[in-house]
This record gives structure tokens, C-alpha cells and sequence, in this order.
């Protein structure tokens, strides 16, 4: 689960990792209290999406930069309102972009220079990484494939937490000395414990700057949080942006459902990551293009393979769906009576091919070929993924 920067500065806060003075409105009644509640000076104004590159963004108004300086209050407010309810496009948004439902004012800080910072976790060793480096303020993949002598890694220990011999090798690696050092050092230190106690899935700061004053502080952030541990959390949850998700996705997670949307045309149901995997796989080697991920998991219910086949359905790009069953825990027969109660519900004017193989599979077919449905069978995976490519095509 991903939050907004003006959220992930208030955990920063309450955690006490040093942010400039920030504060923001979803409307624009609510500009002038905002902006009254930050000292007199300099002003950023950042738009708030689930998505990077929003200072190089642009809007299908023609206003350009999702994060502006502005040298007033005045001026900040304008730009706000040019961005508050338009929609933003990104290297990361797609053409479609995101619509812009909150802004986000800070105090501009004076910058000496840009650090960037993350702590993550590395699946190789799974325990937490923490990443350093003294490029900040720039993408970090570009930076790792350019110069990956620039960037330090230090693995943590979970049994032992963040060691003090760690933190002052990532000062070291950052080049801070003086009070910069002691105020880095405290800074890393609060937000692993944020990342730790929050069961966070990534903590980014890029950049994280000095100031003249000798001040660290973290400029932007990006913090996301692992969805399995969000039952712990329940001050998290309530952070969660819905503006900010496909509705489908919203749905399937509702229904206890895996789901992803893609670019496709031609919808997968299927029962098991591994088999829903190779079953994508499967319709982009025929010259297909598969519309989602949709795991029913192994023990799905009538009632969730119904909800599934609404969630397909919803989608307009959707030409074509391809049910792939292996049972083994899952009783082909389940998938069968959802596939014929989903389309009494909903109807279905789409083709359907369905390959159903394993546990109950004769009960089934035999479900299916007596319900008088349109549908197509698949002897085999690749038969039916043939079939299904070729229908849409």
C-alpha cells in the first residue's frame, strides 16, 4: 500500500525524521489556511499522486510541473489552483495520467546539497537494505547503471536492528562531517525504526539535503507499506487513497481475489500465481495479449469465481476470456457453477474458452456442456490459448 508524500511527513514527524514545515489542502478553500499555517517566504507546491517524476510531469490542461518553487504565497496559491482537480501525466502514470485531488505546501528550504536515502528490503539476504548515495535528487536507476560506485548498501541485521558501526559507515559513504554527521546519524536512525515499527515496505528520501545551517533534512518522500502486515496496522489502512487505485483492483481485493490489471485484450481466470503466470505467457507466445492477472487461489467459492468474472467483465478493453483451471486443491467443478451463475448475473457476449483439468474435472465439463453456455473447450493449455487468440484476433 502506497501513501502520499503528506502523509509519509507526517509519520516522518511522529517518528522524528526532520521535514520542512508542510501542510495540505484538498480544495481550493482550503489553500489560504494552509499556506497561512507555513512561514512568510519561498513556498513548493507538489501536487500528490501515487507516482514519481511529478516535477517533470505535465497536465492535459497544458500546465506544466507537478512540483513548483514559488517565491511567494501568492504565487503558490496560483499554481496550486492549476493544479488542484487537473490531470497529471508522468513517466510513470501513463498517458492516462493521475487526477491531482490534493496539494501539498511546504516551506523551500535552502539547499546546500542533494543525498539520496532508502532503506527497502533485499530479497537475497531478506533483511532490510539501507541505500546511500551522494547523487541525490536524480532517478537512482540512472545513477546505478552510470556510476554504481556512488551507491552504498548496508544489510541490517533484524535480530540486531541498525548497528552504531553502520550508521557511521553511511555517513562516511555520504562524506558528512560536523554537525551534519550527528544530525544524518540521528535522522537514519529515526526513520529505520519508522521502517521497522511500521512494517514498511520501502522508505524513500530523494533527495535528503543539508542546509548552510547544518541542518538534514528530507525533502521529499515516498514510503510504501506491506499489504500482509497492514492487519497490525490499522492507523495505516486508514491513510490508504482508493482515488488512487483501479477500481477493479479494489473489487478483487473485497472478493479475496489477486488481481492486476494489464494492457491487454484477452482476460485470464486462473488458480494459482504460478499457472496464472505461464498462462500470460502462453497467450503473448500465440501473438496474444493478456488484460490481467487474476489469481482465484486454490479453495476459491462459487461466489468468488462470480466476482472474478464481474471484475473481467468491467473492463472495457476485454475481448476475450480464458478460463485455465489445474485443480488440485480446486474443485473444477466450483469454477464450472461460477462460470454459469457469473453469466446468468451479468450475461456475456465475449468469447470463452475454458480449459478445465485435475480434481472433479468430468463433473466440470459435464457442468458446462449442459449449461448451454457459448463457450469454447481447450484440450490442453496451448490448444485453448490457440483458440482464444485466434477468436479475438
Amino acid at each position: 500500500m502506497n501513501i502520499h508524500e503528506y502523509q509519509a511527513k507526517a509519520l516522518f514527524e511522529k517518528f522524528g525524521v526532520p521535514a520542512p514545515k508542510g501542510a495540505a489542502a484538498k480544495s481550493a478553500a482550503e489553500f489560504d489556511a494552509a499556506l497561512a499555517s507555513l512561514p512568510e517566504g519561498a513556498t513548493m507546491v507538489k501536487s500528490q499522486i501515487h507516482a514519481g517524476g511529478r516535477g517533470k510531469g505535465t497536465f492535459t490542461n497544458g500546465f506544466k510541473g507537478g512540483v513548483k518553487f514559488c517565491p511567494t504565497k501568492a504565487e503558490a496559491k496560483e499554481k496550486a489552483a492549476a493544479m488542484l482537480g487537473n490531470t497529471l501525466v508522468t513517466v510513470q502514470t501513463g498517458p492516462a495520467g493521475r487526477k491531482v485531488q490534493t496539494v501539498y505546501f511546504t516551506a523551500a528550504s535552502d539547499i546546500k546539497k542533494e543525498y539520496y536515502l532508502a532503506i527497502l528490503l533485499d530479497r537475497v539476504t531478506s533483511r532490510p537494505v539501507i541505500v546511500a548515495s551522494t547523487e541525490g535528487g536524480v532517478e537512482i536507476e540512472k545513477v546505478a547503471h552510470d556510476s554504481p560506485e556512488k551507491i552504498h548498501k548496508v544489510i541490517v541485521d533484524p535480530a540486531f536492528g541498525l548497528a552504531d558501526f553502520q550508521v557511521r559507515e553511511l555517513i562516511f559513504a555520504l562524506g558528512l562531517t560536523g554537525a551534519e554527521a550527528k544530525n544524518a546519524a540521528k535522522l537514519i536512525r529515526n526513520l529505520y525504526t519508522m521502517f521497522w515499527e511500521t512494517d514498511a515496505a520501502m522508505v524513500e528520501v530523494n533527495p535528503l539535503i543539508t542546509t548552510p545551517t547544518g541542518e538534514v533534512l528530507a525533502l521529499d518522500a515516498k514510503v510504501s507499506f506491506d499489504d500482509n502486515a497492514l492487519f497490525r496496522h490499522p492507523e495505516l489502512v486508514a491513510l490508504r487513497d482508493l482515488n488512487e487505485e483501479d477500481p477493479k483492483e479494489i473489487e478483487a481485493a473485497k472478493a479475496s481475489l489477486s488481481y492486476i490489471a494489464l494492457d491487454g485484450n484477452i482476460a485470464c481466470l486462473v488458480n494459482g500465481a504460478g499457472l496464472a503466470m505461464s498462462t500470460m505467457d502462453i497467450i503473448k507466445y500465440f501473438g496474444g495479449s493478456p488484460a490481467n492477472f487474476l489469481d482465484v487461489g486454490g479453495g476459491a467459492s462459487k461466489e468468488q469465481v462470480v466476482a472474478a468474472f464481474k471484475i473481467i467483465l468491467g473492463d472495457p478493453n476485454v475481448k476475450g476470456i480464458f478460463v485455465n483451471i489445474f485443480g488440485g486443491i480446486m474443485d473444477c467443478n466450483v469454477i464450472a457453477l461460477g462460470i454459469v451463475e457469473a453469466v446468468k448475473e451479468v450475461g456475456l457476449k465475449l468469447p470463452l474458452v475454458v480449459r478445465l483439468e485435475g480434481n472433479n474435472v468430468v463433473a466440470g465439463k459435464a457442468t458446462l456442456a449442459q449449461s448451454g453456455l457459448a463457450l469454447v473447450n481447450g484440450d490442453t493449455m496451448a490448444d485453448a490459448a490457440q483458440k482464444i487468440v485466434k477468436l479475438v484476433a
